[in-house]
């Protein structure tokens, strides 16, 4: 019973920082603060109330449309909240966290697996509508990073040196990213994708990099694919040659890795 209760809970976290994802993936990018200033309505840009920004309820109840200029609310974020309470509950389960013998190991890692799937989800978001990445996130990739290496070196014993050099090449790429290529106007999208990677591979180690590097590969591979069979049924011709999202791609792949390899070293190897 005990064990339903902190799936649920999971499960509303999920929801209200998915709710809190939408907010930043819309506003980082505009430069809005995403801490004090009140939630608006982007079309009549009318100030929410309480009772308008419960996730998922609100969107029920409100049955998909602003209250105050009745236009209709994007379910896609309605989807996205749901789908970040199932991420939540199922990265919860995947650690099999007993919860009548657990240990300060098993309270910590999940708290950084929240914050660094977070930062995940809000880098996908933007990547997704803006094709770039947030310094700002990746900023707060490298505070995340330098948690979970204390935590790594003094409560599991881990050897971290891989993990510090990982973590010093990120911060050697922000500040070549910040100081030459911004300063010069230089695109700065792919020194961006290499922080990211370094990023993964800080808090999800090598391996589980190589894969989400792979299954990035592998699933816009796919959707090339998917796309060039639809064009080609519909006799279009794709002369744009759209930005991918790469970020994007890399981050939901390494969601993904990340709990189906917890999944089988917690239920099937041990």
């Amino acid at each position: 019973m005990i064990q339903i209760i902190l799936l649920i809970i999971l499960f509303l976290m999920g929801i209200y920082f998915g709710s809190f994802f939408t907010l930043a993936t819309y506003r980082l990018p505009k430069k809005e603060n995403i801490t004090y200033k009140q939630s608006y309505c982007p079309k009549c840009n009318h100030k929410l109330k309480a009772l308008d920004l419960v996730p998922f309820f609100s969107y029920i109840f409100l049955k998909g449309k602003c209250r105050y200029c009745n236009n209709n609310i994007g379910i896609r974020y309605f989807l996205f909240e749901i789908l970040t309470g199932i991420v939540f509950v199922l990265f919860g389960l995947s650690l099999k966290i007993d919860i009548y013998s657990i240990s300060i190991n098993q309270i910590i890692y999940p708290l950084l697996g929240i914050l660094y799937i977070s930062s995940l989800f809000i880098i996908a978001g933007i990547d997704k509508e803006k094709n770039t990445i947030k310094n700002s996130v990746l900023y707060f990739g490298v505070l995340v990073s330098i948690l979970y290496i204390i935590y790594a070196y003094t409560l599991e014993n881990t050897d971290v040196h891989s993990y510090v050099i990982c973590l010093v090449l990120m911060i050697i790429l922000i500040l070549i990213d910040t100081i030459v290529l911004k300063k010069k106007l230089l695109n700065n999208y792919m020194n961006q994708i290499l922080i990211l990677i370094l990023y993964m591979s800080t808090f999800s180690g090598f391996n589980i990099g190589v894969i989400t590097i792979l299954l990035s590969i592998l699933t816009m591979g796919i959707e090339n694919i998917i796309k060039y069979i639809n064009n080609k049924k519909r006799a279009l011709v794709n002369t744009k040659t759209n930005k991918k999202p790469i970020a994007f791609f890399l981050c939901c792949s390494n969601i993904i890795a990340i709990i189906f390899t917890n999944f089988i070293m917690n239920y099937i190897i041990m």
